[in-house]
């Protein structure tokens, strides 16, 4: 299993999320019952797929060991190959190791830290 997974969220999500204690979902993982996370050698793909060109954004690590049986790992509807990390309830901000800012390049591609692939 993934020591951490990720997922990316509006700023203004995030800073709302930090003042209630937990973050609850996209209006996407709402409707689709679970939050949606991607392992670090998924993330730039999901951010193209479907954050292309969307600024203020952050990625959200969190420790998946912290997440229990609430975190399943499942193949996505799209039929896109793997396994992906979904979350059924909400994610505790005890479970956050990071959060880091991603910002978009000159051309509209996001800019990732090191480390994602």
């Amino acid at each position: 299993m993934e020591r951490h997974i990720y997922t990316l969220v509006r700023r203004t999500d995030w800073a709302a999320a930090e003042k209630a204690g937990a973050y609850t979902g996209s209006e996407d993982d709402r409707r689709d019952g679970f939050l949606h996370f991607s392992t670090a050698g998924q993330l730039r793909a999901t951010a193209a797929k479907h954050r292309a060109g969307e600024a203020d954004l952050v990625i959200v690590e969190a420790d998946a060991a912290a997440l229990g049986s609430a975190l399943r790992f499942e193949p996505p509807a799209s039929g896109r190959p793997g396994l992906f990390p979904h979350l059924y309830g909400s994610l505790p901000l005890a479970a956050v190791s990071r959060v880091m800012p991603l910002p978009l390049g000159a051309d509209g591609v996001h800019c990732f830290p090191q480390g994602f692939a």
